[in-house]
């Protein structure tokens, strides 16, 4: 029998945020929230002229044996110039049946009385769960939101305490979206090693069968004071590939590009994907992790959700082989996935902080 592996990631408990907005109807943000140098410190930029500029990304055309090489282009071009596609992943074959269901069951999900949230609440040295990441003494300040993490494959490193006592149907919902979306970033990630000529074989060493695969749900409930507040630090995804579906129809997404925050408007049924720090590892710098950002608003809550994608834990986190032939040098040092990630939910987290120390 294969042996469970263990996790011991954490994050220091908080309130949740959704019950101090009902409860206390708040005026005025408490000061732990209070974000004043991540909030005014950028300049909004409007977001037509980046958007238009970003190709849409058609997986119909991608895996069409017709097209593919112009597809793969355009896929390439993105992830080089952007690190992300924005809502522009169209024709990626879920059914919208589907999607329009975890939507409306992830806001039911949020909206549980707190004596069934308090069941799924995240523990000491586990992080999955109510609550927030990174949050690493009693003094961090803390963002205006709430998530719900979870590790979904591979099935091993499920919390039993945790996934089975989802309520149904969800939980059966979060299993069909959550496989149809794996195979999506499979997709991806072999069609942009093709665009690299990275070798079949060393995707299949990196990532095999056991990739693996987390959630995280957010929920950013109005705010009082909106400008006081970030509803995500700045930050980009220290995994390989995350793919984002909007569950409602409020702005809040921003991406930081040549210095100035943009806002990010997916198209209905379209995913957001963006190139996390270990594809930026992998690619030996090819394509860049994009830093990104929530805020949010003092009328309307807004809820996504994160899926992000890695090698399984006892994977190497390096360069690809055959990239660093072709560069003559290795931009970053190898590591486990685990001692990655051990090392990842140690700390703050801070832009491309973590990416930064990994760099040779």
């Amino acid at each position: 029998m294969e042996a469970k592996e263990e996790t011991q990631w954490s994050s220091f408990i908080v309130p949740l945020v959704q019950e101090m907005v009902k409860k206390k109807m708040i005026t005025t943000v408490p000061p732990r929230y209070v974000r004043y140098e991540q909030v005014k410190t950028e300049v909004l930029a409007d977001d037509s002229g980046l958007i238009t500029e970003i190709p849409i990304i058609d997986m119909k055309r991608l895996c069409s044996s017709t097209v593919v090489d112009s597809e793969v282009e355009k896929l390439d071009f993105a992830c080089k110039e952007y690190g992300f596609f924005p809502g522009k992943l169209v024709n990626h074959g879920i059914d919208p049946t589907l999607l329009d269901k975890t939507k409306s069951e992830i806001q039911d999900f949020f909206n549980l009385p707190m004596e069934e949230k308090k069941k799924l609440w995240q523990q000491p040295k586990v992080m999955e769960g109510f609550g927030q990441a990174f949050v690493v003494s009693e003094d961090h300040k803390l963002d205006w939101a709430d998530l719900f993490f979870l590790i979904l494959h591979s099935v091993q490193l499920r919390k039993p305490h945790l996934f089975p006592k989802l309520p149904l149907p969800f939980r059966y919902t979060l299993e069909m979206y959550s496989a149809q979306v794996k195979s999506i970033a499979k997709i991806l990630i072999a069609k942009m090693a093709k665009a690299l000529q990275i070798k079949p074989e060393e995707v299949e060493e990196i990532f095999g069968d056991d990739m693996m695969q987390s959630m995280r749900m957010n929920y950013y409930p109005p705010c009082p004071q909106p400008n006081q507040v970030t509803g995500l630090t700045p930050h980009s995804d220290a995994v390989t590939l995350t793919i984002l579906l909007q569950v409602n129809e409020v702005d809040g997404l921003q991406i930081k590009k040549d210095g100035k925050w943009v806002f990010v408007k997916p198209l209905p049924d379209a995913f957001i994907v963006n190139v996390g720090d270990v594809l930026e590892i992998i690619t030996n710098g090819t394509y860049r992790s994009i830093k990104h950002r929530e805020v949010v608003n003092m009328e309307k809550e807004r809820l996504s959700i994160a899926t992000f994608h890695n090698p399984g834990l006892n994977k190497e986190i390096a360069p690809a082989r055959s990239l660093v032939q072709k560069q003559k040098a290795s931009n970053f040092r190898s590591l486990k996935t685990k001692d990655y990630l051990n090392g990842l939910f140690s700390r703050e987290l801070k832009g491309k902080a973590y990416l930064d120390a990994m760099r040779i």
